[in-house]
């Protein structure tokens, strides 16, 4: 299925926020031509785009029928993208194994972390085991998605559409209650490799 293909089931599967959504199939990757590869190493362009300082998220989604908890990754990858309506955005790899059950549940918070929670960030960034394990969290308003205790803003949205973006897809949210924390909390931030 290519690009276009697999954005429009997302869409066609997207289609009722409060309907649980089917996973998606994993696409196919293939190997890019010589003729294709970009004029940058790879090594390089992580090397320079790590000098953008980017806040920190991990996008939560409820458990759905069959699994054993919630599910939730790190992600520096987020900003907001309308105000009417209101809508989110954020990037998850295409060979994500969060993605497939965030997709299912139709809904996500995304909990936007403060100063003080790095290795609660290191926690959701590695792949498997229970990364909600001794972490405090209650369910947010509209979606039931974990909102993490001590964050210092979450967003709770229904998946609104879904797009392909390279190597990640591009995944818009409609924004259905959010709320900040102290106004004084600093944020946790990322640059060149290493929370700042």
């Amino acid at each position: 299925m290519g690009h276009v293909g697999m954005a429009a089931a997302a869409v066609r599967y997207l289609g009722s926020p409060r309907r649980p959504v089917e996973a998606l199939p994993r696409p196919d990757l293939r190997c890019v031509g010589e003729d294709e590869r970009a004029p940058v190493d790879q090594a390089e362009f992580r090397r320079v785009l790590g000098n953008f300082a980017t806040g920190v998220t991990v996008v939560t989604a409820p458990a759905t029928d069959g699994e054993s908890g919630p599910a939730g990754f790190a992600c520096q990858s987020f900003s907001s993208l309308s105000l009417d309506p209101p809508l989110v955005v954020f990037m998850v790899g295409r060979t994500s194994t969060t993605w497939p059950r965030i997709a299912r549940a139709g809904v996500f918070c995304v909990n936007v972390l403060s100063a003080g929670q790095g290795e609660l960030c290191r926690g959701f960034a590695v792949r498997g085991g229970d990364k909600f394990a001794g972490v405090d969290h209650d369910p947010a308003p509209v979606s039931g998605s974990p909102r993490l205790t001590g964050a210092l803003a979450w967003i709770d949205c229904t998946i609104h559409a879904v797009h392909t973006g390279g190597d990640h897809l591009i995944v818009v949210g409609r924004v259905e209650a959010l709320g900040a924390g102290a106004p004084d909390t600093r944020p946790l931030l990322f640059h060149r490799a290493r929370f700042v």
